[in-house]
């Protein structure tokens, strides 16, 4: 995750053990700093807390399939509109989880 944050190619190096700067062989000549690696790994651990309630959210949700259902009925009846069991449905779950 940290070389693709940094646009580190697979091409570019041989191995890196968890995700630890010190740890990375490289086929040239190292492609950032330790600074780089430490900054890309604080900014994708924060980007992971701000994005907790997609992690809340995703079990909540009904399947795909039903999710396609509801949405095919509410058209069916014309209803595609905020009393649609479709929106109805997903709203709950994101009221239950709401963004930070």
């Amino acid at each position: 995750m940290i070389m693709e944050k940094l646009g580190i190619s697979l091409d570019q190096w041989v191995s890196v053990q968890e995700e630890d700067y010190d740890s990375i062989v490289w086929k040239d000549d190292p492609k950032c700093t330790k600074k780089e690696w430490e900054d890309a790994k604080i900014d994708l651990a924060q980007e992971y807390d701000a994005n907790q309630y997609q992690r809340d959210r995703e079990p909540d949700y009904p399947n795909l399939a039903e999710q396609f259902d509801l949405l095919w009925h509410a058209i069916d009846a014309d209803t595609l509109d905020k009393t649609s069991d479709f929106y109805t449905t997903l709203k709950a779950v994101k009221d239950a989880h709401p963004k930070g």
